[in-house]
């Protein structure tokens, strides 16, 4: 019989792999193991190999350069893309990702992050999809589909158990084997099986007193052997630190260069004898294979010659935004909002959006629509009125509005070496990411410099962020001059990206120009094992009394038909290389939303966070949106559903708490270097019903603007057939989800857990039918004496219904 033609493909790309390997000696595989940069890896014209180069995602492909001058489409957080409960949109967002990627000169992305919600303080949720293992991993699934869909690699990331900030360097996560693979692995290997990912990134941490990327038996054995994966397994940044315990670990990459554990320390422990050539041969014939994949050996075909149709990747965030708001409150439909109403709009977050969540997840978008500029397009002129009322920050941020800043780069005698366009005040310069004519061994000073136009007057205060010396000047006047050292922060991207220094302040006028000037001296860098400049000019505006906007608020609102409120966290909050400290607002902005809610009873609330936090006043209020971090047209995806262009189509993937202290599992903080997953198998949902407790919103509640009555289940086999009825007088979309529970069960397992879910789509009085296959791993728990998944036979009722809490009909089976 003759082979199929991607038989046929795979089969030359793997002669043109052994071929290259052959011709390669021991320092120059070593040396192709090893970051020759922040991003890349080197060429090897010789076997015709290009240069394969690697950038940070989830929701955009920032490239090689970490600038705002080199703009990146900014999708919705991957929290709010597993909202929307449907694989092809996230298959269509890996899709305009692999655009975004080809258009940078990007040849694998770092994306997706699988890990899970364990607890709600992980400060990196946003960039994680859900607490529910088997969500995640459609959700991943899809996403790496569309990305390789466009010929481009993915890491699925981080291999595995980086479920939380703290230590997450050297913590040791103490995970027993059944919840180590029914939660943890769970949507890795889904994602192997479903979508044959190109490659994996290994995580910091260790799990069960081994470093994963020394991980012999979790990477080589179980997802190497047993789940069959052919992709190359990448380091996280940093993270690799051992030559012969990496190496006979299964880690192919360590990055980034170009001081790494492999490369000449390699060579010569293989020339030792303390690490084999043979998985030296293993680690490049897998990086051989990604090169062959996406086009980069010579005579290797690629996997994808002609790229799938252009994405509109404006028009795709803003769908993505839309599908993803979860109104979780929506009394006596509030919701969308009658024709000709006049709308008070408050909250700093409505004018400066919160669109992306902090750390490596950052990319610069062109453009960014908040809800002010939104509201503004979409109501007519004089309909709509806006107060800060309260800002969730009261630290300086990087120079942003009104700043027209760029950088000077000088050596020691002052003569100027280059320069760039700084869009912001934030200087991220990473490996050879310089402006042209600029390198390390010549840079001494970078001054920030440019001018300022004050959006109000008074008294603005200004400071830095980061490491080393500073000379600060506005308007003419030296404000400081002085040296910020190292801290007590274990994680470089809390020295980097954590507390603000405030410098100084200076009166200024609204509209009238100032000069200003942040001189950085540049430390010597000659022992860096990354060599890299990163700090920040802050700016924060006038102050005012925080009673005095609130009350402007509230007036506004009392004047106006709907109020409409928007909070959000920060990036103090949300980010990477901390965790969460509480749930809570941060500022005034409770205060904010019961004075509004007491003004106007007709006020919604749209919650601008990637992950849960407390809403105290959640019952005082008309409805409640919760709107993530929704990317750079959320904005405009927010006037579309609050006045109803649109249904908010999301539905929770994860447990929203009514306060902190009712969570079941919490603590994310090591004792002694470990932390204990004590809790088993109990995250999530499962923990609440597990504790008999009642969260604010349970896992998978969204309602939409029609209401659906759920007529019949009927399973036959391993096929679930679900009839319901749009009842309401609105078209509208439902998020049909199964839950399994067994009736007597012969093994400890949680009362139910997610087995599937369809979205269906029906017009006023019409049904649907929403047809689901339930998987076989619904119904096996991992026998930890055996080492293998058993299969629990007994009786299960199959749910069906709206959420974990809202469920409306139950099937029996026996399986």
């Amino acid at each position: 019989m003759a082979e199929t033609p991607d038989t046929q493909a795979d089969r030359t790309r793997d002669e043109a792999v052994e071929a290259a390997l052959g011709k390669l000696d021991l320092d120059t595989k070593a040396r192709l193991l090893s970051g020759q940069d922040m991003w890349t890896l080197p060429a090897l014209p010789e076997i015709g190999l290009g240069s394969l180069v690697m950038s940070d995602g989830p929701i955009g492909v920032r490239g090689v350069r970490w600038t705002a001058d080199d703009p990146s489409v900014a999708l919705p957080s991957p929290t709010a893309l597993a909202a929307a409960w449907d694989p092809e949109l996230a298959r269509r967002a890996g899709r305009l990702l692999a655009q975004e990627a080809r258009r940078k000169g990007v040849h694998v992305l770092l994306a997706p992050t699988v890990n899970l919600h364990r607890s709600p303080l992980g400060g990196r949720h946003f960039e994680c999809y859900s607490e529910d293992p088997y969500l995640t991993g459609r959700i991943g699934t899809g996403y790496v589909k569309g990305v390789q869909e466009g010929g481009v690699g993915t890491t699925v990331k981080h291999f595995v158990g980086n479920d939380a900030e703290t230590d997450r360097f050297t913590v040791d996560n103490r995970i027993a084997p059944r919840p180590l693979r029914e939660l943890y692995l769970a949507p890795f290997e889904a994602i192997v099986e479903n979508a044959h990912p190109w490659g994996i990134m290994t995580a910091y941490n260790q799990v069960n007193g081994t470093t994963m990327t020394e991980h012999r038996h979790l990477v080589n054995e179980v997802l190497r052997g047993e789940w069959g994966f052919d992709g190359f397994n990448v380091s996280d940044w940093m993270a690799a630190r051992s030559t012969t315990g990496d190496i006979a670990g299964g880690l192919d990459v360590a990055m980034p260069g170009p001081q790494t554990v492999y490369g000449e320390p390699l060579a010569a422990a293989v020339r030792a004898g303390r690490a084999d050539e043979a998985d030296v041969d293993a680690a490049v014939r897998n990086v051989l294979r990604l090169a062959a994949r996406v086009g980069l050996l010579e005579g290797a075909p690629p996997v994808v010659a002609e790229p799938p149709a252009a994405v509109d990747g404006q028009a795709l965030a803003a769908e993505i935004a839309r599908r993803s708001f979860v109104l979780v409150r929506n009394e006596n439909g509030a919701l969308p909002l009658p024709a000709g109403r006049t709308v008070a709009l408050a909250g700093a977050a409505a004018r400066d959006a919160r669109v992306l969540g902090g750390g490596s997840a950052t990319v610069f978008p062109e453009r960014v629509v908040s809800p002010l500029d939104g509201l503004t397009a979409a109501l007519p002129d004089g309909a709509l009125t806006f107060s800060v009322g309260a800002d969730p920050s009261d630290e300086l941020t990087p120079a942003d509005k009104g700043f027209t800043l760029r950088a000077v780069c000088r050596d020691a005698e002052g003569t100027v070496l280059g320069e760039g366009a700084l869009p912001s005040g934030q200087v991220q310069w990473i490996g050879d990411d310089l402006p042209a004519g600029v390198s390390y061994d010549t840079l001494a000073t970078i001054e920030v410099t440019g001018t300022f136009v004050p959006r109000e007057s008074g008294e603005h205060a200004f400071g830095t962020r980061g490491l080393g010396a500073f000379a600060l000047t506005v308007g003419g006047t030296p404000l400081w001059t002085g040296v910020q050292e190292m801290g007590d922060e274990a994680d470089p991207f809390e020295a980097f990206f954590g507390a603000p220094s405030e410098r100084g302040r200076v009166l200024l006028t609204e509209g009238e120009s100032v000069e200003v000037s942040l001189l950085y001296h540049v430390p010597d860098m000659t022992a860096a094992p990354l060599k890299a400049v990163m700090f920040s000019f802050l700016h924060l505006g006038p102050q005012r009394d925080g009673d005095e906007l609130i009350a402007e608020a509230a007036a506004a609102a009392r004047a106006a038909d709907t109020a409409v409120v928007v909070v959000a966290t920060t990036e103090r909050v949300e980010s990477e290389g901390f965790d969460r400290r509480d749930l809570r607002l941060p500022g005034r902005q409770d205060d904010l939303v019961r004075a509004v809610a007491a003004a106007n009873p007709h006020t919604v609330v749209v919650v601008n966070a990637g992950s849960p936090v407390e809403l105290p006043w959640r019952d005082e209020v008309a409805a409640v949106l919760l709107g993530w971090f929704p990317g750079q047209e959320g904005g405009a995806a927010l006037a579309d559903v609050l006045l109803g262009a649109a249904e908010p189509g999301g539905r929770l993937p994860t447990t929203w708490p009514a306060v902190l202290g009712d969570v079941p599992v919490t603590d994310v903080t090591p004792v002694d270097g470990r932390l204990e997953y004590g809790e088993g198998l109990f995250i999530g949902y499962r923990a609440w019903e597990k504790a008999g407790a009642v969260p604010a919103y349970w896992f998978g509640h969204g309602l939409g603007y029609t209401d659906w009555a759920y007529e019949s289940l009927d399973v036959t086999g391993s096929t679930a057939r679900v009839r319901i009825r749009n009842t309401g007088t609105r078209p509208g979309r439902e998020v049909v989800q199964l839950y399994a529970a067994p009736l007597a069960d012969k093994a400890e397992r949680p009362a139910r857990w997610l087995a599937g879910f369809a979205g269906v789509e029906a017009g006023p009085g019409e049904t649907a039918e929403a047809v689901i296959e339930l998987p076989a791993r619904a119904f096996e728990v991992w026998d930890e004496q055996a080492g293998s998944w058993a299969q629990v036979p007994g009786v299960y009722e199959i749910q069906a219904g709206r959420s974990v809490g809202d469920l409306r009909l139950t099937a029996t089976i026996v399986h």
